[in-house]
């Protein structure tokens, strides 16, 4: 599976999705232009010490994205969307797409993909959640329905 931001804008943001990552396999892709250097400290300090577990692709633009990964299923994260997160069967080899945090994806992005365009139901006065929040809460789900493939499903026990 992949996490793919375009254009994301806050370093803690990326570094916590990176090690949700690094916690799961999900391969992480960065479209630029990114709206922090990846030397930032906050990207690092949110990342901690997981970024070796880390599988990042960085690209020019989202089409270098779509072209590379042509025939794969793309769901479009955005509050737009006409249906809920959990209304799909996602796929082992699925990009999770979600926008920047103060605009999220490009309308006309949405607007291509429309019928792929999927929302985390909330509160009609909240204008949206956490980008970080918001990729653990449906790459989670994307791999409840995998089973966990390949993720511990228990901890090592008490050692008493």
């Amino acid at each position: 599976m992949h996490i793919v931001l375009v254009e994301p804008e806050i370093p803690g943001n990326t570094g916590n999705i990176a090690r949700l990552c690094a916690a799961t396999g999900i391969d992480l892709h960065l479209v630029k232009p990114l709206g922090f250097s990846t030397d930032d400290k906050y990207l690092k300090r949110a990342g901690l010490d997981y970024w070796h577990l880390v599988n990042v692709h960085y690209h020019e633009n989202f089409e270098e994205v779509a072209a590379m990964y042509h025939g794969h299923p793309f769901y479009f994260l955005s509050t737009k969307a006409p249906r809920a997160y959990t209304e799909v069967a996602y796929e082992r080899d699925a990009l999770l797409v979600f926008g920047k945090e103060t605009a999220g994806l490009p309308e006309t992005l949405l607007a291509e993909h429309w019928e792929r365009a999927v929302r985390i139901p909330m509160i009609s006065e909240a204008r949206s959640l956490n980008l970080s929040n918001s990729v653990a809460i449906v790459a989670y789900e994307a791999l409840r329905q995998q089973g966990f493939a390949q993720l511990a499903e228990a901890g090592p026990g008490l050692h008493i």
